[in-house]
């Protein structure tokens, strides 16, 4: 397969790569939001793992082993090939996947959790800048958006995961070894389907941003002060989002004494369908937006930024489950419009050829807080600590992150871009 040259069917290839990627974007985050959702079947048949601390370890070296290696990966993605790097990523993190559901001992669950990291570090960097390489005009943060439902329909389904791990006819291991077979057998048509960008195409890519390869990547992004105010704004409310993934299956489940399968579906489902409204909503949104000002999709995603104050005090609060699912809902809508945002923000302040590599350091920091605070959450639960103490807090980082998207300066040369 050759990409077409002329402008329909270079779009309608530019969104054949999406629908392409979307399945999996899905495998992707199933693979890492089952753990969450199984947490009492999988600590019930590996009794070395002893406290919550423990299980935060569990959660957070998968994060901090694929914060760390995010750069490296979209530095190889933007010097070799796109496509190379996709497959060879989603057939690793699938062997591992499927190894997973094999594992005996929490020091073998950590392993494999590393091993997740190293292979999935690879995937969402390259993803997003290759389809930002296609998508060159208004369609940019639908595409983007579109991508990301994948994300959140892999992170529903894995919400689900508790009624697996609960099935006696199934169970949690039966759960990874199925769908790390899954990935094992798409990564064939991807590598047969998938191409990267052609010459013509690269060269048409936001004007504004001129290629200058001799420069030094990592120098040119340090130092950029929008990248760095960038690179905050992505990471303070990643912090919040992450617990919420990680730990609110967990959180409902002690606080309304709810069965396992139960406390994984409210705490998952409802957030992903405001997601997906979302980034579906926010895209279209952020792209009209653009053709007035180029800070069209800042705009949006600050927007978005703002429904997370309510959402957390909301869910830090809630007496009932109806209330605590409501803030999950406004919480989930307002980081669909943040989601779907960053990447093509990115594309406005940074050279096409540094677009991986500029949204690895941005997981870099982002994940890597994020495990940390995966970590600390388990230890603030082992102290009893309240939860209005802790959401609060996320509240006031969501807050600072309003102000500081808002002092990002893309360029004013081509709103289109």
């Amino acid at each position: 397969m050759t990409l077409p040259k002329n402008g329909a069917a270079s779009l309608r290839y530019a969104w054949f790569i999406v629908a392409l990627l979307f399945p999996v974007a899905l495998l992707n985050y199933l693979d890492r939001q089952m753990l969450a959702t199984m947490k009492s079947s999988m600590v019930a048949d590996i009794p070395s793992i002893a406290t919550n601390a423990d299980w935060g370890m569990v959660l957070a070296c998968f994060k901090w082993i694929y914060a760390f290696l995010s750069p490296f990966g979209g530095f190889l993605a933007d010097r070799f090939s796109k496509r190379l790097v996709l497959v060879g990523s989603l057939a690793t993190w699938s062997a591992v996947t499927w190894w997973t559901g094999h594992v005996t001992t929490f020091h073998e669950l950590i392993a494999a959790r590393a091993l997740m990291g190293v292979s999935e570090a690879f995937y969402i960097p390259t993803a997003l800048a290759l389809i930002s390489e296609y998508h060159t005009g208004f369609t940019r943060s639908r595409a983007v958006g579109f991508h990301q439902t994948g994300i959140y329909i892999g992170q529903i389904l894995g919400g689900f995961a508790g009624y697996v791990a609960d099935s006696p006819d199934h169970g949690w291991r039966w759960a990874f070894s199925t769908c790390g077979w899954i990935g094992l057998c798409y990564a064939l048509p991807l590598l047969i389907l998938l191409r990267d960008p052609s010459k013509e195409t690269s060269q048409i890519r936001d004007p504004d941003l001129k290629s200058s390869p001799s420069q030094n990547v990592f120098r040119g992004l340090l130092g950029n002060r929008n990248f760095l105010m960038l690179v905050l704004y992505f990471t303070l409310p990643a912090i919040a989002g992450w617990v919420v993934r990680d730990w609110m299956p967990d959180i409902l489940k002690e606080k309304f004494n709810l069965a396992q399968g139960k406390a994984g579906v409210s705490a998952i489902l409802y957030v992903q369908i405001a997601s997906l409204l979302g980034v579906v909503l926010g895209g279209s949104l952020a792209d009209r937006w653009m053709r007035t000002t180029p800070r069209g999709r800042i705009f949006t995603s600050a927007l978005g930024m703002s429904l997370f104050l309510p959402a957390l005090f909301s869910v830090a609060y809630a007496g009932t489950l109806p209330a605590a699912i409501l803030g999950l809902l406004v919480f989930g809508f307002g980081w669909g419009f943040f989601d779907c945002n960053n990447m093509p923000i990115l594309c406005q302040i940074t050279r096409p050829e540094w677009r991986a590599t500029g949204y690895g350091l941005m997981n870099l920091v982002s994940i890597g807080c994020g495990g940390l605070g995966d970590w600390l959450f388990g230890v603030l639960r082992d102290r009893q600590v309240p939860l209005s103490v802790t959401f609060g807090a996320f509240a006031g980082l969501a807050l600072i992150s309003v102000f500081i998207v808002l002092r990002i300066r893309p360029s004013e040369a081509t709103p289109s871009h």
